[in-house]
């Protein structure tokens, strides 16, 4: 590890072409010392390739990378490392059944002594960096003890302890709580005094607090550099998508809903949550046809009891196939271990749920034509950008995951749907268009249980706001009442008198 520091990072001419894609386009960067770089384009653009390349995960097809001015070849991450290069993915690399020691040792050569393992100066560099960083971890815990939040201060630290001195973030705040956002970028901006940090992110607020300069990337080239501070979030917006952004909100004034009937209808819902905890206790909530109502809060997950009906049919505890029949949609928390089989095809993604006589024929086998007929439409009428629709889902950016099981979601013109967390680390242009897709749905009749973080989601598209704090809901306000002051306090179990 002994190379001098990095004063400069350049990248030039960077060009990576995937089958049916190129997801670099000629690219040039230039990061200085002890500066913040924020990369912000569209789900798809290129960002977390750019970084791969520049990680010795990808090699370029053209292009060079130079250090203080002199050019480089990276084999492997391993290359980057020796050179300070660090990444924190936005899918952390901890291997959860380890301990935040055995984790760090994984990567730190030096840690390898002869026929054993020296975990006691693991540890103590552990100590070191979090003290000059600020970053409490506790050596000895197991990763999948950790929050979210903990898990990505690991990951900061695993990251130093390599001798990192040129962090590069990849949508380092996607799975953080608004708190734990806020705590990261003090974290960061203290961080920025000794290290170079390259920041990839959609929320524009964020690049804003963080960033000194800012580049943007649209469909694999740079279509703009500039000092952050000299543009606006919607600037930004624009610039990224290549038209205005502006996020629909829902319009409820004057609708009274008092007397009408629950199309999906929840009373005295007990939920005992994974550890023991009561996740939900007694919650009862209608919503009418046609009325989104957001909720606020964190959700559980375990045993069940009490009553769930769609239409008047009882669905609690009936099987997944009775709930998709009684016209129940649901676009789930994790996209890619519960929204896509991630190795099948975009089609086949597709057609996941439909298991009638549209995609089979009499004789058992599936009706191809129909499913790629199915896919064809839907890629146009959800803008889903992939090389073609027998790709891999897995294989797409977090956005296209996401319009894809929306599509499928959607096009079963459902009666009521859950969404949770449905625009979950996804760029402003996506975000605007699945807003949209919600409220027409809602113009439709369909009855939406929206499960949000984000408070300024939960406010533009809610007729009603219900806060759930330790299981209870605590209060149901009007979406044109709700204030993230209001709903905060809520939130945190404060209910106003």
């Amino acid at each position: 590890m002994g190379h001098e520091p990095i004063r400069s990072l350049e990248l030039r001419g960077i060009t990576k072409r995937f089958p049916g894609i190129l997801a670099c386009d000629h690219i040039d960067l230039s990061v200085g010392e002890h500066s913040v770089r924020a990369l912000v384009g569209e789900n798809g653009a290129g960002k977390t390739t750019l970084m791969n390349i520049l990680m010795g995960l990808y090699h370029p097809d053209e292009g060079h990378i130079l250090i203080n001015g002199s050019e480089v070849h990276f084999r492997s991450p391993n290359d980057a490392f020796d050179h300070g290069i660090g990444m924190v993915h936005q899918h952390f690399m901890l291997v959860q059944n380890m301990t935040v020691a055995e984790n760090v040792a994984l990567g730190m050569q030096s840690a390898h002594k002869l026929f054993r393992l020296d975990l006691a100066s693991v540890k103590k560099r552990i100590l070191e960096i979090s003290e000059r960083h600020e970053l409490p971890v506790n050596p000895d815990a197991m990763v999948w003890q950790l929050s979210v939040g903990e898990q990505q201060r690991v990951e900061l630290v695993k990251t130093l302890c390599l001798g990192a001195r040129f962090l590069i973030l990849d949508e380092p705040t996607s799975a953080l709580t608004p708190q734990e956002t806020d705590e990261l970028i003090l974290l960061l901006q203290k961080m920025s005094r000794e290290l170079s940090i390259v920041f990839i992110s959609h929320k524009l607020n964020e690049v804003k607090a963080l960033s000194d300069t800012v580049s943007i990337l649209r469909r694999g080239r740079i279509v703009f550099e500039g000092r952050t501070e000299n543009h606006s979030s919607s600037d930004l917006a624009a610039l990224m998508t290549g038209h205005e952004v502006e996020l629909p909100r829902v319009d409820s004034t004057g609708i009274d809903r008092s007397g009408d009937r629950g199309l999906l209808s929840i009373r005295e819902l007990n939920v005992l949550g994974d550890r023991g905890n009561i996740a939900l206790d007694g919650v009862s909530l209608d919503l009418a046809p046609g009325e989104i109502v957001g909720l606020a809060g964190v959700s559980g997950n375990g045993q069940r009891s009490g009553s769930i009906q769609i239409d008047g049919v009882e669905i609690a505890g009936s099987s997944a196939a009775r709930i998709i029949g009684v016209g129940m949609g649901y676009i789930p928390e994790d996209r890619n271990t519960e929204g896509i089989v991630p190795s099948f095809s975009v089609r086949e993604n597709l057609v996941l749920k439909d298991v009638g006589e549209k995609q089979w024929s009499t004789a058992g086998f599936l009706k191809l034509k129909a499913i790629a007929a199915n896919a064809t439409g839907l890629r146009e009428r959800f803008d889903i950008r992939c090389p073609s629709t027998d790709t891999a889902a897995g294989s797409l950016s977090g956005g296209n995951i996401q319009k894809v099981i929306l599509a499928r979601e959607l096009a079963r013109g459902p009666k009521a749907l859950v969404a949770v967390y449905p625009t979950r680390g996804l760029d402003m242009g996506a975000i605007e268009f699945i807003h949209k897709q919600l409220l027409e749905r809602r113009k439709e009749g369909v009855a939406i249980l929206l499960i949000s973080e984000e408070l300024e989601e939960i406010m533009n598209l809610s007729d009603r706001v219900a806060v759930i704090y330790k299981g209870k809901i605590l209060k149901v306000v009007p979406g044109k009442d709700a204030t993230k002051r209001s709903l905060g306090l809520l939130m945190a179990g404060v209910v106003d008198e």
